[in-house]
């Protein structure tokens, strides 16, 4: 930590742009797997089954696409931070400062907690990565570990599948379905209208949050940007998609087990009993993983696994304290102060995480008041209401020339304006409980987050759009570094200056084309294996490995179906 570049504003935020792929990766899979992911998807999982991962699914690809398409305009932009991007493409000075509040408001409501600032405050951007390495080493043993346990306690897969549908709580109510266990807890894509996760949200709803959170959110892109150069970044994005593979494995589904292992306690339906037992009425899933971690394990590896989760919390919040230090310092700080010196600005830096600190700490009641049955649905649902129009604003500056100022200003503010609205109704109006009569508004009850998200989205892309058209159009200089990537793409990259491609390649053009294709084939087998019924032809047969099927995992998909969905895959690139 203290050996890190940190006499410099680009060491301190950008750890001088000289990491290569793998700790960019380690780093870029621990920022995004917190302590909240152990906890908020275990819960989910234990809550309604595997339809969760579907957001580690979408990030797999969506980290991808930054590394591709996004990265490179950043870098020919010469940026730090993502409020500070759009100042360069739009011009003008409130879309910066509007963007950089709305960041932080972001990072306070659904991202920061209280403990283990030290290293942001202390070794900036450098010491984060590389304490992140080591704490996903530490995350991956100890959350494999607790998963052979888990597996092994049920019976493997095929005795999760079977006892799953039995692990009800012997507090149900007689003639209610409080408690009882999904039908379709083994399904990712469900039904669109009766559903908690319906596909049509799942396949474009979750995407647009995705897109904002791997592409545009300051606390990804700023790992990414302090790659030696793009094949680097691009090697990091590539090994954290196969990272995300993990936490179905190692998450979800030990939630699953402990709702099997100790139904009355993470199943519990009736609000006093959930009250009494872990203070919430809503619910007790989010326990799941915290119980089988103290029931489970022997005396010596519980303590491997409370470091695991400590080391999830750290890389998190070390990564979100670093990153909203950089945003206020670099584009709030420097607004007030433009002649400011470097030492001034890393002073300011780490002086904010301090006050971030205590604003997180009284932020906390309301995340509790807020949070419902289930953590991780909770930030879903903020993101979805939050993000859109953010993420919209992004990619139209990325990839349309006409869009200008005026156009990302209004789309920003109309956007956030019908999101807060929905969150501060779901504030007011929040879901009732198992039982209960619904009274909620008909916007409230009837339209699920994710169709939100799209509705958001789609008011965002139409705002910026008209009120570009309407105005004037943006100067040349402005859309000069986008659009002079985007023939760089075209042509094949031939004429790209040496700050796209770099001269120390981390991983070669075709490891990476081959890489990829990996990814979706351990993606379709696996999907292919959950939901039968909406599988590919090729692939419908597929099943776990169970007593139904014992196919072993790597034959999962056939020699039929890779190779056409090889040839389609080719077919669309």
């Amino acid at each position: 930590m203290w050996k890190t570049q940190r006499s410099t504003v680009k060491g301190y935020f950008l750890a001088g742009g000289q990491m290569v792929w793998w700790p960019v990766g380690a780093s870029l899979f621990a920022s995004n797997v917190g302590s909240g992911h152990f906890i908020g998807l275990a819960g989910s999982g234990a809550a309604s089954g595997i339809a969760a991962t579907a957001y580690e699914w979408n990030g797999m690809f969506c980290v991808l696409v930054l590394a591709w398409l996004f990265l490179p305009i950043y870098i020919a932009a010469g940026v730090t931070t993502m409020p500070e991007y759009l100042r360069k493409r739009f011009g003008g000075k409130r879309i910066q400062m509007f963007l950089a509040i709305l960041y932080l408001f972001i990072y306070i409501f659904t991202k920061i907690s209280v403990i283990c600032c030290f290293s942001a405050l202390l070794g900036g951007l450098a010491a984060v990565i590389y304490t992140d390495a080591l704490q996903t080493l530490i995350m991956l043993i100890g959350a494999v570990t607790l998963m052979v346990f888990s597996f092994v306690e049920v019976g493997g897969l095929e005795g999760l599948q079977t006892k799953y549908f039995d692990a009800i709580p012997s507090t149900r109510k007689e003639n209610s379905s409080c408690g009882l266990p999904r039908e379709d807890a083994f399904h990712i894509f469900r039904d669109p209208v009766n559903s908690d996760l319906p596909w049509p949200g799942v396949l474009v709803g979750m995407t647009i949050p995705s897109l904002w959170y791997w592409c545009t959110d300051q606390v990804i892109v700023q790992r990414s940007l302090a790659a030696k150069n793009l094949s680097h970044a691009k090697g990091g994005s590539l090994m954290t998609s196969y990272l995300k593979i993990l936490p179905l494995f190692m998450m979800v589904m030990p939630g699953m087990i402990s709702r099997i292992l100790f139904p009355d306690l993470v199943a519990c339906a009736d609000a006093e009993i959930c009250r009494k037992i872990c203070g919430n009425p809503s619910g007790c899933s989010d326990i799941a993983y915290p119980k089988l971690v103290i029931e489970l394990l022997p005396v010596g590896l519980r303590g491997l696994m409370m470091s695991v989760m400590i080391a999830a919390l750290m890389s998190s919040l070390t990564s979100i304290f670093n990153s909203a230090s950089t945003i206020f310092t670099m584009d709030l700080w420097k607004h007030f102060r433009p002649r400011c010196s470097e030492w001034e600005l890393m002073i300011v830096g780490r002086v904010f995480v301090l006050l971030l600190t205590v604003v997180s700490i009284l932020w906390i009641p309301l995340v509790q008041a807020g949070q419902g049955g289930q953590l991780f649905i909770y930030i879903q649902s903020i993101s979805s209401y939050l993000q859109p129009p953010v993420a919209m604003v992004f990619i139209l500056g990325c990839f349309w020339k006409r869009a200008n100022e005026k156009g990302a200003f209004w789309g920003l503010v109309i956007g956030l304006l019908l999101g807060v609205i929905r969150l501060v109704l779901d504030f007011i109006y929040p879901e009732p409980q198992c039982g209960e009569t619904d009274l909620r508004p008909g916007v409230v009850k009837y339209m699920h987050y994710l169709y939100f998200s799209m509705v958001l989205a789609a008011i965002s892309t139409l705002t910026v759009l008209v009120v570009s058209m309407l105005t004037e159009p943006p100067t040349e200089e402005m859309v000069r570094h986008p659009f002079r990537f985007l023939l760089f793409f075209v042509n094949g990259f031939q004429d790209a200056p040496h700050y796209i491609h770099g001269n120390n390649v981390g991983i070669n053009n075709l490891e990476m084309e081959v890489s990829i294709h990996s990814l979706f084939m351990i993606t379709l087998a696996i999907t292919c294996n959950s939901n039968p019924s909406s599988a590919p032809a090729p692939c419908c047969h597929l099943r776990f490995w169970s007593h139904k099927s014992r196919i072993p995992p790597w034959k999962w998909v056939n020699s039929r179906c890779y190779k056409e969905l090889f040839l389609s895959l080719n077919m669309c690139v």
